[in-house]
């Protein structure tokens, strides 16, 4: 198993914030897959979805994730979706320790109520949505983890404070 730290989770749940401050923390680097695919693209998130489709993105998150799990001593954070294609999952499970970041569907709603940057969630009801990515997600993302912690109305410092403990 690698050294690194994989957070999986649904959108919302804080893989990106948290994951900054825990690799400040471990004195690590931090990887966030949909900032590396949006570097090496030149592209943001919501317009290779436009083009590409979510097929053509996923392709691409799978790439970012062959290239990131290289790396040594690194935080990373991934796309809520990444779990969907076994063999991300396979590469997840090779990388480190998986810390599944979890909320509740009402936690999820309100931090993503406003983002335009999320594709999935520009839809008639994003909420709605949000259960049904959950509840398709949520047995993947507990067949990965080796640590879950729920994000409901935690300090993200409390949060790095406990995945430290899982890391050290």
């Amino acid at each position: 198993m690698g050294d690194n730290v994989i957070l999986i989770g649904p959108m919302g749940a804080g893989k990106s914030t948290i994951g900054k401050q825990l690799a400040n923390r471990l004195s690590y680097d931090f990887i966030d897959t949909d900032h590396y695919i949006e570097e090496k693209t030149g592209a943001d998130i919501p317009w290779i979805f436009d083009i590409e489709g979510e097929q053509g993105f996923r392709e691409r998150e799978t790439n970012a994730l062959s290239d990131v799990i290289q790396k040594h001593s690194a935080v990373i954070a991934t796309g809520g979706g990444i779990v969907l294609k076994e063999e991300n999952r396979d590469l997840i499970k090779s990388a480190g320790v998986v810390v599944y970041l979890t909320a509740s569907i009402e936690q999820l709603v309100e931090r993503t109520f406003k983002d335009k940057k999320r594709p999935l969630l520009q839809v008639s009801d994003p909420k709605q949505r949000i259960i049904e990515l959950f509840e398709q997600r949520d047995p993947l993302y507990r067949s990965l983890a080796h640590h879950i912690v729920v994000t409901d109305k935690i300090s993200a410092k409390n949060i790095v404070n406990q995945i430290s403990t899982f890391v050290q």
